[in-house]
């Protein structure tokens, strides 16, 4: 690939990974249709920077077969969100800064920017998640407010979802030493509505962060977005009372996906809502009556700091230009392809291109609308 020299952008400040022009830059290319973070990552890689990317799209949405150019947003636009951000004693935290979880850096999909209400010091901590059922029983309340306020008091950051029941529990309990509840939709639509109060308390005594933008209504799909964010904040997630099928047993599979510890509270066998959590018991969750079961997993994991699972923010440095695939090599990547999920590796090896003209091919692909990516390293057609 050859290399140009960067165009102008706003240098970062105060120990800042972006400057203000790039900020603007980060958050239009996410903001942009078809663009979620595993395409932002691979934009970036491919390109050096969210400027050229930017400046690429319409060129690969083509290549990939979209008659239209996906919309992106304009700098004005951009401009709004943040203004509309700062109006509500927010920000946006761009991945590698100092106030975005370190733990979260490490997903392929984490967010490269976070939108952040809050004490940014309580990101800096620790996290441990605890999660359950909105239709909590009074026991699994009970026991949800001691191990938080005993995990708290350990120093632990307790992060949920601020849905009802169980994770309402965990954020009251945790909020005097700082909490964080992670939302569906954008900051400016809170929910559910009857934890408005709540969620005022964990803003000013801890923080609430979302991905999305800021008056983003959430929708079904949302939720499960939201989750792989709670799960990724943490070093571990502890169910407390989950149903069969429900959104915390999502959570779990999330947290094993992304190599956390998986915690669950046992329960009758006659309450519905402890079969989620004793099946997690039967499949090799470790099983917790007290925060020290949590505790005696995390702690060694919490010393030895993030570094293990801490992953770079995308390079800003410098862009590059790459070679764009012959046809005959874009055909062979593409024919390979189908509605059932291949493995890139496998589309390297069986195309006989090069991992960039895979990639290259796969984000045509993507932003024309045409590619889903059904898991870590798997690619499929729509």
């Amino acid at each position: 690939m050859a290399r140009r020299s960067s165009p102008g952008a706003g240098a970062p400040r105060g120990g800042e990974l972006l400057g203000p022009a790039q900020r603007l830059d980060w958050l239009r290319l996410i903001r942009t249709e078809n663009v979620g973070p595993r395409t932002f990552r691979a934009l970036i890689n491919q390109f050096g920077g969210a400027r050229a990317a930017i400046e690429a799209l319409p060129t690969l949405a083509r290549r990939g077969g979209r008659l239209l150019p996906p919309h992106i947003p304009t700098v004005e636009e951009a401009e709004a969100e943040m203004a509309a951000l700062s109006r509500m004693g927010a920000r946006l935290v761009a991945m590698g800064e100092a106030d975005y979880p370190a733990a979260l850096r490490s997903l392929d999909d984490a967010p490269p920017l976070l939108c952040v209400r809050g004490v940014g010091a309580v990101m800096r901590r620790p996290m441990v998640a605890i999660v359950g059922a909105r239709n909590a029983s009074a026991a699994g309340r009970a026991f949800t407010a001691r191990l938080a306020r005993d995990l708290a008091a350990a120093g632990w950051v307790v992060v949920s979802g601020l849905a009802r029941g169980i994770d309402a529990c965990a954020h009251e309990a945790s909020l005097e030493s700082g909490t964080v509840g992670v939302f569906a939709g954008g900051l400016a639509r809170p929910y559910p509505p009857e934890n408005l109060g709540l969620i005022e308390k964990v803003a000013e005594l801890g923080a609430v962060v979302s991905e999305m933008p800021v008056g983003w209504e959430p929708r079904a799909r949302d939720f499960p977005r939201r989750n792989r964010i709670v799960s990724g904040m943490a070093l571990g997630v502890v169910v407390v009372e989950a149903a069969e099928r429900s959104g915390s047993l999502i959570t779990a599979r999330l947290a094993l996906e992304q190599g956390r510890e998986v915690f669950a509270v046992p329960g009758s066998p006659l309450d519905p809502r402890a079969g989620g959590t004793n099946r997690l018991l039967k499949q090799g969750a470790t099983l917790v009556t007290t925060a020290e079961d949590v505790l005696a997993v995390l702690s060694p994991m919490a010393e030895r700091g993030p570094g293990a699972m801490e992953a770079e923010g995308p390079p800003e440095d410098e862009q590059l230009v790459p070679v764009s695939p012959a046809e005959d090599a874009r055909t062979r990547i593409v024919g390979l392809l189908g509605p059932a999920p291949t493995f890139i590796d496998d589309l390297i090896r069986l195309s006989g291109a090069s991992a960039a003209e895979v990639q290259i091919v796969l984000l045509e692909l993507e932003l024309a609308g045409r590619l889903d990516r059904p898991g870590t390293g798997r690619v499929a057609l729509k």
